[in-house]
Parts: structure tokens; sequence; C-alpha cells
């Protein structure tokens, strides 16, 4: 029997939207899920929260910022 590849988080859509579609979900999900560095206290325990609410389980601190990562590409020119 043929072994299946692992898709992650977009496997739950089956044989559905092809492929390129779901390795897009799949990284998008993955970034927003990760840790990301906090900006008050510098370490890797960045969690998002909600659709842009982002908090950092060392320091406490809470903010708004983009949707799947806490600092856009918009957000970083405009600094």
């Amino acid at each position: 029997m043929k072994k299946k590849k692992k898709i992650g988080s977009a496997g739950r859509m089956g044989a559905r939207y092809g492929w390129k579609l779901r390795g897009q979900v799949r990284d998008v999900e993955r970034r927003a899920r990760a840790k990301h560095e906090c900006s008050e206290c510098g370490k890797a325990a960045l969690e998002r929260v909600g659709t842009g609410i982002w908090k950092c389980s060392r320091c406490g601190s809470v903010f708004a910022g983009g949707a799947f990562v806490p600092k856009t590409a918009e957000s970083v020119r405009g600094e």
C-alpha cells in the first residue's frame, strides 16, 4: 500500500480545492500558529488570541496587529 503524503493543517480539506490552494492555507496557518517575538520583552512568546489580537504569554502585553502575523508589511513600511 502506498504511503500518503502529510499535508498538515490543510489535510482536513481532503482532495478538494487543489494542491496549490491547500498548500497556501497550510503555510498561512503555520505562520499564524507559530510563536512570534514580542516587541515589549523580546522573547518568542507571542501568540494569536483572535483575528488581529496578539498576546505575549511572558509579559502579558496585548495589542492589535495583522490577522495572521503580528507585524504586517504595511506596518513595517510605516515605521
